[in-house]
C-alpha cells in the first residue's frame, strides 16, 4: 500500500487534504482552502517542501502536546500534524511525511 494525499472537500464548501501513510494513518492535515485547484496546489507544495527537514517547525501545544508544521520556502503553513503526547512520535511523524511524501498518490474523493 503507498501513501496517498486524500483530497476533499470540506464542510463549509473549501478544500482540504490529507497525507495518509502507507498504514492508512493521517500523518498531515493542510490548511483549507477556497478552490480545488489551490489544494491541488497545495499539494504540489508538500510534495516539493515535504522532503526537506529544514521546512519543519517543531511545537508546543498548550496542553504540552507536541507537533509539527509544514511550511513552504515562503514561509506560509501548508499543513500540521495531529498531537502527539511525546516528542519522539512526533518526530516519527516528521520523518514519515519525509519518507512518503515525493512519491504518495493523489485520490480525489471531492465529488
Amino acid at each position: 500500500m503507498a501513501a496517498t494525499f486524500e483530497l476533499k472537500k470540506s464542510q463549509n464548501d473549501q478544500y482540504m487534504f490529507n497525507l495518509t501513510a502507507p498504514n492508512g494513518q493521517i500523518i498531515l492535515t493542510s490548511e483549507l482552502y477556497t478552490t480545488k485547484a489551490a489544494a491541488e496546489n497545495g499539494i504540489e507544495l508538500v510534495k516539493k517542501n515535504g522532503c526537506n527537514d529544514a521546512n519543519f517547525e517543531h511545537r508546543m501545544s498548550a496542553k504540552g502536546e507536541a507537533y509539527f508544521i509544514l511550511k513552504a520556502a515562503n514561509k506560509q503553513i501548508i499543513g500540521r500534524s495531529e498531537m502527539y503526547s511525546i516528542a519522539s512520535a512526533m518526530e516519527k511523524g516528521i520523518a514519515s511525511v519525509i519518507k512518503n511524501c515525493a512519491d504518495a498518490i493523489v485520490k480525489d474523493i471531492t465529488e
